[in-house]
């Protein structure tokens, strides 16, 4: 299938590693153009050689307060046709265990930034009629996950504003979606089974299998089958498709919503 987004421009956040590097891949198959935002510059550079004349590379921290300017610079004159927001979640803890700076950290990490990158780019759609916004959250939004109190409350609060701000814009051409993963094979699952084996004492591979074999499709995700979605709700063929939130979680969350 023609996705429609032969030479189109993507900013890319989180894009060296796990869901983020599988969906610039995909994004790259289709003959993208990509500018990948990581912190680790090594990291960006295999990237970046990997895919010669697509991947052009901004080496910053996503949360950091200067980081929206810095993108804003690399767009240039240059029209972004779409957007994936995606950083990493905050650290494993149950509610008593967090402390007040956890929670004004996690409204940093998850909330905070993601408002001030879509308040700068969003205005550079607008004049185009067209722009595709798509971000990475969790499968906590639809279903509280054990020892992710962080992330289920502040992740929540993206989707308010991502569903808010597609209500106000929906008719300008642009769409923002969200993405709410479950157990995918990629570094990020394992803090949480790291986290689980500290509270049981069971060894962490133990944890690995009892937490596989409660998904019922009996199996970690794949990076890839995630990035086929997420690059169709990043093209064109999208355009009806706004303030909806995906669950991909191989059928874990038992809510009807």
């Amino acid at each position: 299938m023609n996705l429609g987004i032969n030479d189109h421009l993507f900013l890319v956040c989180g894009a060296t590693s796990g869901l983020g590097l599988a969906i610039a891949s995909a994004l790259v198959a289709e003959g993208a153009q990509v500018l990948a935002m990581a912190r680790s510059e090594a990291a960006l550079l295999r990237l970046q050689q990997l895919h010669p004349g697509q991947i052009e590379t901004i080496c910053a921290d996503a949360t950091a307060p200067a980081t929206t300017a810095k993108v804003v610079e690399a767009i240039g004159s240059r029209r972004l046709h779409g957007a994936l927001v995606n950083a990493g979640g905050p650290p494993a803890k149950t509610t008593l265990e967090t402390t007040l700076q956890d929670w004004d950290d996690a409204y940093s990490s998850l909330l905070r930034w993601k408002v001030s990158l879509t308040q700068a780019i969003v205005p550079l759609m607008v004049p185009h009629g067209y722009g595709r916004l798509l971000f990475i959250e969790s499968a906590s939004v639809k279903q509280p996950l054990e020892n992710l109190v962080l992330s289920s409350a502040l992740r929540m609060a993206v989707v308010g504003m991502v569903k808010t701000l597609s209500q106000e814009i929906a008719s300008t051409g642009i769409t923002l979606n969200v993405l709410a993963p479950g157990s995918h094979q990629t570094p990020a699952i394992e803090r949480i089974y790291l986290k689980k084996s500290q509270q049981t004492g069971l060894p962490i591979d133990v944890v690995r299998q009892q937490a596989q074999a409660q998904i019922p499709v009996r199996a970690l995700g794949e990076a890839a089958d995630f990035a086929s979605l997420a690059v169709w709700l990043l093209c064109p063929l999208s355009r009806y498709v706004t303030g909806q939130v995906y669950a991909v979680d191989g059928g874990s969350i038992k809510s009807s919503l």
